[in-house]
């Protein structure tokens, strides 16, 4: 496994050698390698070639991404974030504030399982740190407690420039800022996504303005727009239709009709394939034996380990309907296997449906939700990255193929249909209006009394299927039983 420690750098040509020799020098927790991604924002001294010399002498150490002109501290981290190749990545300043001797501390929460963020902290109780500015200090102060109240945390220390990430978490989030708004930025944006935040004392030599400090007063009043305008938008994910999935998490209401429409049809025994975020598992998962909740993204996968550790009944595991082999370790187990809005994002449904099958006991239950209607296909399916729409009779015949005995299809969410044919067909929109949604939702009560009475056709339908029971030729079953008996 491997630690990215990514360096942003501008002008550090006196540092910046020294700071890369550390790196390369300090202990990593046991089982992990090293690679150092440095991020050039321009420098205009001698800073690349400090930092080529160096990596002459490491091969394949060190990654150099040069930049053409300076843009700001953010805008070097972005390319360096995007670049990083490790399970973990720790942000190093070039200029020797913070001490590389001291990654063990920073990275123990996140490789025990228990973070997915640790920032070093420089006014915890432990470790030490040079004395400098009052009013650099309070600035910190005033800052970090703003951004608290915008993020509810309770941190000591938000513009810590020390902090380390889960790297598939980091690379998920989306970064706007271009100087020191980062810092601001990414924590807000990681208590919007609900990760576990630490923090862990950590030692600080900070140097002054004559020194080379950068930073200032108009990073301040950056860092005051940045929290601001960070807390009133919701821009935390970088691929869009996982923010769609993010925004549907605010539809608890929407998610309740869904889950008590297809409740009656759920046994004991449930896998539920692409559970996301965990909005109908939270639904379904009361009254159950047994849940395996399953997607094929690991941001999902840990995102529903934060919100249902609790749960002693529920088991989360990464399962890809589109490969048999990954249901391996749950075939023949289930009696429901629900699959809700995950089969029209495969290319092959047909095998899809097999590996389904796989899954369940002799006559156990398929619950297939899918959106309805080639028709109404259009831009937002396609940033969905949706494959099709369907209609019954096509639904009924892969079900059919694939080994089920369909005993109904359901018509689901009439409502909505007109809304989806607005924004996605006529105004070409890429992406749902989280204020049409939560509007929506707040109306679900009153949908789900008209919405079969509606004239125009459903949005979505449902496929309950068992699997067929197989007989073996009366021959083998003889020979089964010879060979137990005897």
């Amino acid at each position: 496994m491997k630690i990215s420690i990514l360096v942003p750098l501008y002008n550090e040509e006196e540092f910046v050698a020294t700071l890369l020799e550390r790196a390369i020098a300090a202990p990593l927790p046991d089982g992990f390698e090293r690679e150092i991604v440095v991020a050039d924002d321009g420098s205009e001294d001698a800073s690349v070639q400090e930092v080529e010399a160096v990596a002459e002498k490491y091969p394949g150490v060190i990654r150099l991404l040069k930049s053409a002109h300076n843009q700001g501290k953010a805008a070097a981290l972005r390319r360096a974030i995007a670049e990083a190749r490790g399970e973990f990545s720790i942000i190093q300043d070039a200029d020797l504030e913070y001490d590389p001797n001291e990654y063990v501390k920073l990275l123990r929460p996140l490789v025990e399982g228990r973070a997915d963020a640790v920032f070093g902290s420089r006014f915890l109780s432990s470790g030490e740190r040079r004395v400098l500015y009052f009013w650099h200090s309070l600035a910190n102060h005033l800052l970090t407690g703003m951004c608290n109240v915008f993020a509810d945390l309770n941190l000591t220390d938000m513009e810590t420039c020390y902090k380390a990430f889960r790297t598939s978490l980091l690379q998920s989030i989306p970064i706007r800022s271009q100087r020191f708004g980062f810092e601001p930025e990414i924590t807000i944006k990681l208590a919007q996504r609900q990760a576990r935040i630490f923090e862990t004392a950590v030692s600080y030599n900070g140097r002054t303005y004559e020194e080379g400090k950068k930073i200032g007063l108009r990073d301040a009043f950056e860092a005051f727009w940045v929290i601001l305008k960070t807390a009133f938008s919701r821009d935390i994910y970088a691929a869009k239709d996982k923010d769609i999935l993010d925004a549907f998490a605010s539809a608890p209401n929407f998610n309740r009709w869904m889950a008590d429409t297809i409740r009656p049809y759920i046994g004991r025994n449930v896998l539920e394939i692409g559970a996301g975020m965990g909005n109908l598992t939270r639904q379904l998962l009361p009254g159950r034996k047994r849940y395996v909740a399953t997607d094929i993204d690991r941001e999902h996968l840990e995102r529903l380990s934060d919100r249902l550790s609790h749960r002693p009944r529920l088991e989360i595991a990464e399962l890809n309907a589109a490969i048999p082999q990954s249901g391996t370790p749950f075939q023949g187990q289930m009696d429901t296997v629900i699959c809700l809005n995950v089969l029209e994002h495969i290319e092959d449904d047909r095998e899809a449906l097999r590996t389904i099958r796989a899954l369940l006991q002799d006559g156990g239950r398929a619950v297939i939700l899918v959106p309805s209607g080639q028709s109404l296909y259009n831009a937002l399916d396609e940033e969905l990255g949706h494959f099709r729409r369907y209609s019954e009779a096509e639904l009924r015949e892969r079900m059919t193929a694939a080994g089920f005995e369909v005993e109904t299809v359901l018509s689901f969410n009439r409502i909505s249909r007109p809304g989806w044919w607005l924004n996605g067909t006529i105004l070409k929109r890429r992406t749902i209006s989280r204020l049409q949604l939560r509007n929506f939702d707040r109306l679900v009560w009153l949908w789900r009394r008209v919405d079969a009475y509606l004239p125009w056709p459903q949005t979505s339908i449902i496929g309950i299927g068992r699997r067929r029971m197989e007989t073996p030729p009366s021959g083998i079953a003889n020979q089964e039983f010879s060979v137990r008996e005897t």
